[in-house]
């Protein structure tokens, strides 16, 4: 449903039934994003990923898969291509601010690091991934609060990256903090980064209609997933 909802904002948006909108939320169950094209066997390890109960969805944009659970904050900003830059890499740095401006509220100093990602004393606490269509542009991304690395790297087919080169919300604070303070400090960074004032609001009913048909058209199917 979570791959489903942030087509639905995408062509909402587009078609200009919404403004500029950003949906924060949690996993209710580990998760691996697939990015659009890859292939499940090259950045999944299979038998991990039964034995741990992770649950596969594809998304919309491409990049690399991405590990998440309940003790991540995922968000989805879908905004008008006006309200960005044209370049994809300076859409990555503006919204990324978003995330930068939320730890510095919460007492973090953290930094933009290219492509798609955020630092803080040169290990990633947020990674982000983006898709620009029918004029409208969605950027997805997490901020890891407590996260499972041994987990992470387990399902994971990761490269060269290790648990080192992660970090949290828990490991620079040394606590973490009420689940509200942490979505206010979210929408107040997304708010400064893009100069606006967010009203709270909930999906549309045709974002709703949409998104459960695309759960059952797309997003549901094994085929979707696994690109059979």
């Amino acid at each position: 449903m979570s791959a489903a909802v942030d087509e639905a904002m995408l062509l909402a948006r587009s078609e200009g039934e919404v403004p500029d909108t950003l949906h924060l939320y949690r996993r209710t169950a580990p998760t691996i994003s697939l990015g659009h094209f890859e292939k499940v066997e090259g950045c999944v390890d299979i038998e991990a990923v039964e034995r741990h109960g992770v649950t596969l969805v594809r998304r919309l944009s491409g990049g690399s898969a991405i590990y998440t659970d309940p003790e991540q904050i995922i968000y989805t900003v879908a905004v008008g291509r006006r309200s960005v830059p044209e370049s994809p890499q300076e859409t990555f740095r503006l919204l990324c601010g978003g995330v930068v401006e939320a730890l510095r509220i919460m007492g973090i100093e953290a930094e933009f690091k290219p492509v798609n990602d955020v630092l803080v004393r040169g290990r990633k606490i947020s990674g982000s991934a983006q898709v620009r269509r029918y004029g409208a542009v969605v950027q997805h991304g997490t901020l890891l609060v407590c996260t499972d690395y041994r987990r992470m790297f387990e399902v994971l087919r990761a490269g060269k990256r290790s648990p080192g080169d992660m970090t949290s919300l828990a490991e620079e604070l040394s606590w973490v903090p009420p689940i509200d303070e942490i979505w206010r400090a979210m929408a107040d960074g997304f708010s400064t980064a893009l100069g606006v004032r967010f009203a709270r609001g909930q999906l549309s009913e045709t974002e709703r209609r949409r998104a459960e048909e695309l759960v059952l058209t797309r997003y549901g199917s094994e085929e979707h997933t696994r690109l059979y």
